[in-house]
């Protein structure tokens, strides 16, 4: 576990509050010292920031689980914005590829990796920081979402969820980030790599690592908003549709096609469908609560 130093003091930064903010301030009352899981994504960069001016920096520690699952590129973004924060950081380092339910992959692989996380927290992260209470970004729009079982590990670990108890929904959470000038304010959604990989199939290093080199890949060719589905030896593209035509047009048709194929794919495929948002888990979960 590491603790960098942040180069940007949180006091040396202007008030920036929002109206819409203040909802969350009474949830972080009586709390003296909080950690935030913390991924760099917009709801918890908001969470985490609106902690840090409630409770002041030194009482706030920024969490990060850092396992084959979170791609380098989300790691040093994630401390940019703890450092635009002004909030200490620790690495955890999490063990989800060792449990056998998570490798499994079913739908309920999400609560694996979340157990797994909470579940360090608790064994290294609290003591060391002398931590009283842990909070996460699940916000309001979330919360009544069938595909996210990872809430239920948060619960049975106890930790808050500031920004859905305050009704915070995703697009109050983006107003707030472009309030505090945060740098992920309009960043897209990215789900952890192994959300990549159908379920039932196996979750393995080798398929995370051939997912994080094609989606690397693919932003240094301009790309921001992706994802690449893992089918075995085909490399299914996800983009959003006005990045279609673009994905199928030379040059880049033959770059793509060489960095899917560099990465251990045999085909490419670029889905006409675009982004789909629980692509996997949303039809099996809305079987079950059809």
């Amino acid at each position: 576990m590491t603790i960098p130093s942040p180069r940007v003091p949180a006091a040396s930064q202007p008030d920036r509050r929002n109206p819409i903010a203040e909802k969350i301030a009474p949830f972080f009352a009586g709390i003296d010292r909080l950690g935030v899981a913390f991924s760099g994504g917009v709801d918890s960069s908001v969470l985490l920031a609106l902690a840090v001016q409630a409770l002041g920096r030194d009482r706030v520690v920024a969490i990060i689980g850092v396992s084959p699952s979170l791609p380098a590129d989300e790691l040093a973004a994630a401390h940019h914005v703890a450092d635009v924060v002004g909030a200490v950081v620790a690495e955890v380092r999490t063990r989800e590829g060792e449990r056998e339910e998570y490798i499994a992959n079913g739908p309920d692989r999400c609560f694996h990796c979340k157990d797994e996380l909470f579940t360090r927290i608790s064994d290294e992260v609290i003591r060391a920081h002398r931590l009283d209470s842990v909070a996460y970004g699940e916000n309001a729009d979330d919360m009544i979402r069938p595909d996210r079982p990872g809430a239920r590990a948060a619960t049975n670990h106890h930790v808050l969820r500031p920004l859905a108890d305050a009704g915070l929904t995703k697009l109050d959470i983006r107003r707030i980030a472009r309030a505090l000038q945060l740098p992920c304010a309009d960043k897209p959604a990215a789900p952890c790599l192994a959300s990549r990989i159908p379920h039932h199939r196996p979750v393995t290093p080798h398929k995370l690592g051939q997912i994080e080199q094609v989606e690397a890949g693919l932003r240094r060719m301009g790309f921001t908003d992706l994802r690449v589905r893992h089918h075995d030896d085909i490399a299914r593209i996800e983009l959003p549709a006005e990045d279609l035509v673009r994905a199928v047009t030379e040059p880049l048709r033959e770059r793509i096609r060489s960095a899917a194929t560099a990465a251990g794919f045999r085909y490419a495929v670029v889905d006409l469908a675009g982004i789909q948002s629980g692509a996997f888990t949303l039809p099996l979960v809305q079987v079950r609560h059809g």
